[in-house]
């Protein structure tokens, strides 16, 4: 019922940047909670950086002051603006939606995941 498709991933030199999208669709009726998640090679998933509804926003501590999360609540889409990048961020993103969509007769709540975009610091 609720789709998301993510965009932006590649190849970076190291101290490079780079933006990740996350956009949602779908019979969506509110988007609370938009994150960003990233699984390296042997290791778990981990949540980088969330926003709410209203704007507030949380960092893992490894990324604070070089990651950006934001949101376009007109578009229901997410960015992750990652900059100073280094080979430790080389991993696969996943964004988290969760929020209501109409489902007749009635609203639901949803949980989605995106399908995971490959990020790669290298030189």
């Amino acid at each position: 019922q609720v789709q998301l498709v993510e965009s932006g991933g590649g190849l970076v030199q190291p101290g490079g940047s780079l933006r990740v999208s996350c956009a949602a669709s779908g019979r969506l009726f509110s988007i609370n909670v938009m994150g960003w998640y990233r699984q390296a090679p042997g290791k778990e998933r981990e949540l980088v950086a969330s926003i709410t509804s209203g704007g507030t926003t949380d960092y893992t501590d490894s990324v604070k002051g070089r990651f950006t999360i934001s949101r376009d609540n007109a578009k229901n889409t997410v960015y992750l603006q990652m900059n100073s990048l280094n080979p430790q961020d080389t991993a696969v993103y996943y964004c988290n939606v969760a929020g209501v969509y109409y489902s007749s007769p009635s609203y639901r709540p949803f949980e989605v995941w995106g399908q995971g975009t490959l990020v790669t610091v290298s030189s």
